[in-house]
């Protein structure tokens, strides 16, 4: 009887706990307008409630504004190594996304294989929309099974990369591609699997990075120096 009681206690923790929730936590209120600090020329937290990780502006100095975001139909260079540039709007960048769960980017590509290499979202699930071009896109499941989804998408198509999954996009065509994701995070995260695993700060001993990918050491060295330098 005292372990039934035990698993019951423990279940309804488990419920209670924050460490419980797998998403942004629900509003509590119509909206919250993030500020950064709370000296803001008069825009001031509202009792100093703190949400998400920001201050709300009080809600009687909300404007249409606050809302409002532009200029995402603007090109983005990609004359860079890997041949896109993702254009992120979270909460960081709009503050009017704080406690409502979704951001988005736009992401350019070069033609020719420009790529959004290999990397993962910790706190989103993602979704794909193609707006030009041909792109081809994939994911991969965990261990132990590790199965590539992929499929080709053209102008209209979307895809949906399940949260913490590593994935990727590439250009196709023979000019340039455009495409706009949606996450379900206010903050989804950025992990890219290159720049985390050989330019971490300090650097990972190469001797484990050459035993993990079955590589030499000196091939190692070399791709720290390289990513160490783009970080």
């Amino acid at each position: 009887m005292k372990t039934v009681h035990f698993l019951v206690a423990f279940v309804l923790l488990a419920s209670a706990s924050p460490l419980a929730l797998a998403s942004d936590p629900s509003p509590l209120q119509d909206f919250c307008v993030g500020i950064n600090n709370t000296g803001n020329g008069g825009v001031y937290a509202l009792n100093f409630l703190f949400v998400n990780g920001k201050f709300c502006k009080d809600p009687g100095l909300v404007i249409a504004n606050d809302f409002f975001f532009q200029g995402l139909n603007i090109p983005r260079p990609t004359n860079n190594q890997v041949g896109s540039t993702v254009t992120l709007i979270n909460v960081e960048q709009f503050l009017g996304l704080n406690t409502l769960g979704v951001a988005i980017a736009r992401i350019d590509y070069a033609p020719n294989g420009g790529q959004n290499p290999p990397h993962s979202h910790p706190r989103a699930s993602e979704i794909l929309l193609v707006m030009q071009g041909t792109l081809f896109v994939g994911f991969v499941t965990s261990n132990p099974n590790n199965t590539l989804f992929s499929k080709v998408l053209n102008q209209g198509d979307l895809f949906v990369f399940p949260q913490g999954m590593i994935h990727f996009q590439v250009n196709l065509g023979r000019t340039n591609a455009v495409a706009f994701a949606s996450f379900g995070s206010q903050n989804p995260g950025l992990i890219t699997v290159a720049n985390a695993v050989f330019g971490s700060n300090p650097r990972i001993n190469p001797f484990i990075l050459a035993r993990a990918f079955q590589l030499n050491p000196n091939v190692v060295k070399n791709l720290q120096a390289k990513f160490w330098n783009n970080n």
